[in-house]
């Protein structure tokens, strides 16, 4: 059976390890490359095709989000209905639900973006910060009363590729 959501786009297809937890509501078009026990969840679109996308080892991307030409970098936990353009999102950070990442956006290692923050195009956070608000303001984690062990440890652990493994059906 020929799976119609995953497209080829100017001779390149989608590529996933065999380990990744893809669903099978899930839209993938062109240079898209979906690493180890990653998990893409329903109505996620990933287009690869003016630059390639990106999904590393352990890294979740939630519900309706939607990666054009972005990099995901190792167990980064990307919410639900997150909107990446152009971005690239380091090792173990968090992207809130409903957050925007617009073109040209660097989110360093360790970084949380608060849900529905909308991050301008060109910004480049540094590691290890909170990033809050419309438009986004940029605050180093050290300064807030956030615990970044505790988020990433609810977010960002292997629980989440134990939810993907339990969810069988839903990712054949």
């Amino acid at each position: 059976m020929v799976d119609s959501r995953r497209y080829e786009f100017e001779g390149t297809e989608p590529s996933i390890h065999e380990d990744a937890r893809v669903s099978r509501e899930a839209t993938l078009v062109g240079d898209v490359t979906i690493e180890a026990e990653a998990s893409i969840w329903p109505g996620v679109v990933c287009r690869g095709d003016v630059a390639p996308v990106t999904v590393g080892r352990m890294t979740h991307v939630g519900d309706n989000a939607t990666l054009h030409a972005s990099q995901l970098g190792e167990q980064v936990m990307c919410g639900h209905g997150a909107i990446l353009n152009d971005a690239v999102v380091e090792d173990d950070a968090l992207v809130g639900f409903n957050a925007t990442l617009n073109s040209s956006v660097h989110v360093g290692a360790g970084s949380i973006v608060a849900s529905g923050t909308v991050v301008p195009e060109g910004y480049d956070i540094p590691p290890e910060s909170f990033v809050r608000g419309v438009p986004a303001s940029v605050s180093p984690l050290s300064e807030t009363t956030i615990d970044p062990d505790e988020i990433f440890e609810e977010h960002s652990s292997g629980a989440y590729t134990n939810l993907a493994q339990r969810h069988g059906p839903l990712f054949e």
